[in-house]
């Protein structure tokens, strides 16, 4: 039940991630949110598992570390994102291309907690490959599923889409420092 919980809690990210995501490409299409869930779920599997490798020797250092890396990550791209909204004229259509390279760093952005979360695996009384599975595949289900509510969302709110999604990002990394 505690790995289930640990990666519902780490695959919220990758939901609301793709929820912004998706609004914020207006030609956002299905191919695109197969590749964001497999980058989210290949890269919550990936940090988990390097996360339980280093757990033993860097136990709690890496927490407080990897909550910034995850901010610094989150608000340039949101940033970058409000300001793209910002500079847009009201009538001009940017398309903002979801391109391979800001998949990565938005994965491993919301995949910072992963690392932590594998750390502490070692701890406990659980199957690490089971864990491990079981997070890569929650964080790609939940972000495919906030894909296809964002994309939809985005078709009747794009033009304030990549605003919201920006300071959205921006929200969650200030809320991983905490």
């Amino acid at each position: 039940m505690m790995i289930v919980l640990l990666a519902l809690g780490l695959g919220v990210d990758a939901f609301a991630v793709s929820v912004c995501s998706a609004m914020s490409v207006p030609a956002f299409r299905r191919r695109d949110a197969l590749w964001l869930s497999l980058y989210f779920g290949g890269f919550q599997a990936g940090m988990a598992l390097l996360g339980s490798f280093v757990g033993e020797h860097l136990g709690t250092h890496i927490g407080a570390l990897g909550r910034f890396a995850a901010f610094i990550l989150l608000a340039v791209i949101g940033g970058n994102m409000v300001w793209a909204a910002l500079r847009k004229k009201e009538k001009e259509q940017c398309p903002v291309a979801l391109r391979h390279r800001r998949m990565a760093v938005l994965a491993v952005a919301v995949s910072v907690d992963a690392l932590a979360a594998g750390i502490s695996l070692p701890f406990f009384s659980v199957s690490i490959p089971l864990a491990i599975l079981l997070i890569g595949v929650t964080a790609a289900l939940l972000s495919l599923l906030g894909s296809f509510f964002g994309e939809r969302l985005g078709s009747k709110f794009r033009e304030r889409a990549e605003l919201v999604g920006g300071l959205t990002l921006i929200a969650l990394g200030i809320w991983s420092l905490f």
